[in-house]
């Protein structure tokens, strides 16, 4: 459903197999090569669970929808499926205690609170008839920004689900000038949040907000944010819909912030599992439940040989490179984390690719940019 990364490890790259022999001595092995036999399987995989595209009205409904279909993922599920994410602080350091030298850097690029208030609180004539409970609402969020946003070091994880980030961001750090803000698309998901034990306004802020929507209006300006976080999420929207997100975030950030990104690769065994009919679009597939995902590819010139072979017209607007650049953000890694997992009772061997990712907004960028 999501990412299968748990529980502590190294970081990638520091476990190499040298020795086939010794495949089941450990759980999993990083930056396994592929050889040609098996891309040509993984090819073949793809072009048999992709021959039968979702018919266009389902396509569509599972677009409309979506947030229905996460809504009732996490009524199921609850607080239950996904572990926390306690490995991001091995590959994401940023996110630990102590590493707030990209804040201070970017302090002296950063608007006052209330210069950004006033940029970003322009208020239409339309809106003065609101309800009287809308007006209570706007009212929460603004003295939410007033108090939060100017904070030394502001974190938005995006698709922030039950919380499986957030509260371990938070117990890692104790600097009382952290806030971590967390939005999804799923208001049970936000709910869920909202009601866990840790949950602290001082500390956090829990909001419902679909990424795709250009006019959304954040509890925060833009240009506040220190960390942008998109952890196996970007996946879950629609590619035509994907530079949208991504170039809007990149407003959020300030000169000098960061998103942080990780998510699945091109031919990862989730994608290889699918079966026939379940396939919206190249490389997008919806599961069982109605949930989606897409398998990202690093960059044309990256990937796999019969990627750039084959895929190279289906790929060019999709990979990330492409995408993350095309927002005005710098590229500060960009690795295919290519893992050999192995279930060492049954002897199984399950080759995953999961893309990682920093891109930097420059700090002489301007937010009108």
């Amino acid at each position: 459903m999501a990412d299968e990364v748990e529980g502590k490890r190294p970081q990638f790259g520091s476990r190499l197999l040298t020795d086939p022999s010794k495949v089941f001595e450990h759980n999993a092995w990083d930056n396994v090569e592929w050889d040609s036999e098996q891309e040509q399987q993984a090819l073949k995989k793809i072009t048999e669970n992709s021959a039968v595209k979702i018919e266009t009205e389902m396509r569509e409904k599972y677009e409309t929808e979506a947030s229905n279909f996460w809504d009732e993922f996490y009524n199921q599920h609850q607080n239950r499926f996904f572990k926390d994410r306690h490995w991001l602080f091995t590959e994401f350091p940023e996110l630990g205690a102590g590493t707030n030298q990209d804040t201070k850097d970017s302090e002296s690029n950063t608007n006052t609170p209330s210069s950004l208030l006033d940029k970003s609180e322009t208020v239409s004539k339309d809106t003065q008839a609101q309800t009287e409970d809308s007006a209570v609402s706007q009212q929460k969020d603004r003295l939410l920004r007033e108090k939060n946003y100017s904070k030394k070091k502001c974190v938005l994880e995006v698709g922030c689900g039950v919380g499986n980030t957030i509260f371990p961001i938070l117990e890692a750090n104790n600097d009382p000038n952290l806030f971590v803000y967390g939005c999804d698309f799923s208001k049970t998901a936000v709910d869920l949040v909202k009601e866990h034990q840790d949950y602290n306004p001082d500390r956090c802020h829990a909001f419902v907000c679909d990424v795709t929507q250009e006019d959304f209006v954040y509890p925060f300006p833009d240009g506040s944010l220190d960390i942008i976080l998109l952890i196996f999420v970007l996946s879950a929207v629609h590619p035509d819909k994907m530079q949208t997100v991504i170039s809007r975030l990149a407003k959020l950030l300030k000169p000098g912030g960061v998103i942080l990104f990780r998510d699945y690769g091109r031919y990862d065994l989730a994608q290889l599992r699918f079966k026939k009919g379940r396939c919206l679009e190249d490389n997008f597939y919806v599961r069982g439940d109605g949930t989606r995902v897409y398998f990202f590819e690093q960059a044309i010139r990256k990937m796999l040989s019969f990627s750039r072979q084959d895929n190279s017209k289906i790929t060019a607007k999709h990979d990330l490179s492409r995408m993350f650049s095309s927002a005005g953000l710098v590229e500060e890694q960009n690795h295919v984390d290519r893992r050999l997992q192995v279930n060492r009772g049954r002897q199984l061997r399950m080759y995953r690719i999961w893309i990682q990712c920093k891109y930097r907004k420059p700090k002489e960028m301007a937010e009108t940019d």
